[in-house]
């Protein structure tokens, strides 16, 4: 891809809980683009609510957007270092440059200090929203020089409101959306500094924006309603706006906003559920855009060379979890089984089969079940009763209490216990002899055959597991399930 400077996006999250799937939707949007064009992708953490922002949600948050495979040209690379020419990339280590900015504002006439309590200004607002009515002037807009000194000496303490226009529209250029058109005399006066001296959102993401050179603002519907003041602030201060763009909601299966109620939302517990991260990163990539070849699995050299914004929709997207659990049954049968069990080794090692048990390898074992597959935990789960006992599942117990079981398992203990050689053809071979010359039918072998050794009604294929189980393993548990029955 050649290089273009002027294109440059950002994902700038407040760091007061976990990256959530609008969160790392955006990033990826934000990521692709800026990779399909040649640009620069920035990571800029907007920390300035000093109340809920947290160092752990900081490090969840870089943890996530790593584990997505989504690296960054600039930004934080932890508490201590950052890479980029625009440090800091935590805003709240540029105050002074926010501050400075809302100095000149203030100077020129545009802004006006705000001695009004927060309660007093929503309840008005609430109200006049209400009735449809236009927002009423801020009583502190005109406020005489007496009036103010009159406040400061009572110890109330000013935020600084920038001043929006009371006539006309502010028209959105979005470059999903079309033309949208906002009334000003709908919007308040917008604050752009709290009492405590730091920013708003509003206002940082303005200066930072312009700092950064920001060519691309990509993010949530939900910012939409923010647009028309910052745009108001990017002319009062004389800067060139970014070109913004406002993805689509993300909605869950029973089409009301996506929250908790419908599953994992964080990131990290996707990851921690088992699924890939290219599969996340496919599926987030489809959430809300699509390309003219319906296509629906990339690799990520071809996700990044389709991408692109008029492919994104304005309509919301639906999050469906049983697609993307598809998907990443797809990405892992991809696999080779050598890199599928470095990917579940966490969970290997969680279920006591990292290192490996004495028996097959895992490598084999996994090329044997992995078209079963569909997230990490299956590994273990499928692979388990290889190298020990397990529960009987339902339909295996099931099996076993017909009254034919016993003496089948019987038979197939004294058939086996020094059959040779225990190979998967000689195996089959020998067990289907041992059907004909019983007059039964394959299944009423098979079926408990497989549930003696295994605990299970389903599997890899049947001799070839008992070929890597060996022959004393699959006679001890034979023998084993025939005691049970017999107790039973």
């Amino acid at each position: 891809m050649t290089p273009n400077p002027e294109i440059r996006t950002r994902f700038a999250p407040s760091p007061t809980g976990y990256l959530h799937i609008g969160g790392a939707r955006t990033t990826l949007y934000n990521w692709l683009f800026a990779r399909r064009h040649g640009g620069t992708f920035v990571l800029r953490i907007e920390d300035t609510d000093e109340v809920r922002s947290t160092a752990d949600s900081v490090t969840a948050i870089l943890d996530s957007i790593s584990w997505l495979g989504l690296d960054w040209d600039e930004g934080p690379l932890d508490f201590e270092r950052e890479k980029g020419p625009h440090a800091s990339y935590y805003q709240m280590k540029r105050l002074a440059s926010y501050q400075e900015h809302t100095k000149r504002l203030l100077d020129e006439g545009t802004a006006y200090p705000c001695y009004c309590a927060k309660e007093e200004t929503d309840a008005v607002r609430k109200e006049a929203q209400a009735k449809g009515q236009p927002m009423p002037e801020d009583p502190c807009r005109r406020l005489s020089e007496a009036k103010r000194k009159e406040h400061e000496a009572a110890g109330r303490k000013a935020a600084v409101r920038f001043i929006m226009p009371d006539e006309g529209e502010t028209i959105v250029d979005d470059l999903i959306r079309g033309k949208v058109h906002f009334e000003n005399r709908l919007a308040p006066d917008l604050v752009i500094q709290k009492t405590t001296g730091g920013p708003t959102y509003n206002f940082a993401c303005v200066c930072d924006d312009h700092a950064m050179a920001i060519s691309h603002v990509i993010r949530g519907d939900e910012h939409l309603s923010n647009t028309p003041a910052q745009l108001r602030l990017y002319e009062a201060l004389g800067w060139k706006p970014p070109k913004f763009a406002h993805l689509s909601m993300i909605l869950g299966p029973d089409g009301t906003k996506l929250s908790k109620r419908h599953g994992a939302t964080s990131v990290l517990e996707y990851r921690d559920q088992g699924f890939l991260p290219e599969a996340l990163r496919n599926y987030l990539a489809l959430l809300g855009w699509s390309n003219t070849e319906s296509k629906q699995l990339f690799s990520p050299e071809e996700l990044v060379k389709a991408f692109d914004l008029p492919g994104c929709q304005k309509n919301p997207a639906t999050f469906d979890p049983v697609k993307l659990a598809w998907m990443n049954g797809e990405y892992m049968r991809a696999l080779a089984p050598a890199e599928i069990v470095k990917r579940a080794e966490p969970f290997l090692k969680k279920a006591g089969l990292f290192p490996p048990p004495p028996g097959p390898s895992l490598e084999r074992l996994a090329a044997l079940e992995r078209e079963k597959f569909k997230l990490l935990p299956d590994v273990p789960g499928r692979v388990d009763f290889f190298y020990r006992e397990t529960e009987l599942t339902d339909k295996a117990r099931k099996t076993l209490s017909a009254p034919e079981a016993k003496p089948v398992l019987a038979g197939l203990a004294g058939l086996l216990a020094s059959f040779e050689p225990f190979t998967e053809k000689p195996l089959e071979e020998a067990i289907r002899g041992f059907c004909a010359a019983r007059a039964l039918k394959p299944g009423q072998v098979f079926h408990p055959l497989r549930a003696a050794v295994s605990g299970r009604a389903d599997g890899p294929t049947l001799f070839l597991m008992l070929e890597l189980m060996g022959r004393e393993t699959v006679v001890a548990r034979l023998r084993g399930a025939m005691s049970k029955l017999g107790q039973s």
